[in-house]
């Protein structure tokens, strides 16, 4: 007998909202509003987000000022609490809210490097626009400082046996993780921008 113990799992799955085409173009618009007028934001990614754009150290907060933003929280509220249930914690789904939402423009050959998001309890990101050949956001096992002196895992393993996992984004679609799960985004290939809107839910 071979159990599966200790999984990790992110979740992925269209938005599926109605007039989602309308909704992408408005937070597609904003998005570059925002990059734009925000002076704060410019010079904090210069420092941080070399080459791209994000609203992380400044405007970390949209679903607050925006109503479109505000819409998609809602959208996103219903799929995190289905995420809850399968993770099967011991809350209410209620009790996690959005307390952080950002934008994120990433131009060609700009990477953002591995991190957590540290003391949230669910993260994720929703895909405002992915060009071909933009960049995947990958996943890193959380086991691999403690495995020593492991093997490396077949090229053709299976994702569950994999060290890392790579997820292709779709225009429209959310992805969820735990906060503690390790990720990154590789440089970007495409010739136009992947833009995309993260977000944070604390338990409050």
């Amino acid at each position: 007998m071979i159990k599966t113990l200790f999984p990790t799992f992110v979740y992925y799955s269209p938005l599926a909202v109605k007039g989602q085409p309308k909704l992408l173009k408005e937070l597609k618009d904003e998005a570059y509003k925002f990059a734009e007028i925000d002076e704060e934001g410019q010079a904090w990614s210069k420092k941080n987000y070399k080459g791209g754009y994000t609203s992380y150290g400044s405007l970390s907060q949209l679903h607050r000022y925006s109503s479109t933003f505000e819409t998609l929280e809602k959208e996103i509220n219903k799929h995190v609490r289905k995420f809850v249930k399968h993770l099967e914690m011991d809350i209410d789904p209620k009790e996690l809210r959005m307390t952080s939402c950002w934008v994120n423009i990433m131009p060609t050959d700009v990477i953002h490097t591995m991190h957590i998001h540290p003391l949230s309890v669910i993260s994720g990101t929703y895909y405002v626009q992915t060009p071909k050949n933009c960049s995947s956001i990958k996943f890193e096992d959380p086991r691999l400082d403690s495995f020593m002196a492991s093997p490396p895992r077949k090229h053709n393993a299976k994702d569950h046996n994999q060290r890392h996992y790579s997820l292709a984004p779709q225009e429209g679609h959310v992805v969820l993780f735990e906060s503690w799960l390790r990720h990154e985004v590789p440089k970007n290939d495409a010739h136009k921008e992947r833009i995309s809107i993260s977000f944070n839910y604390d338990w409050v």
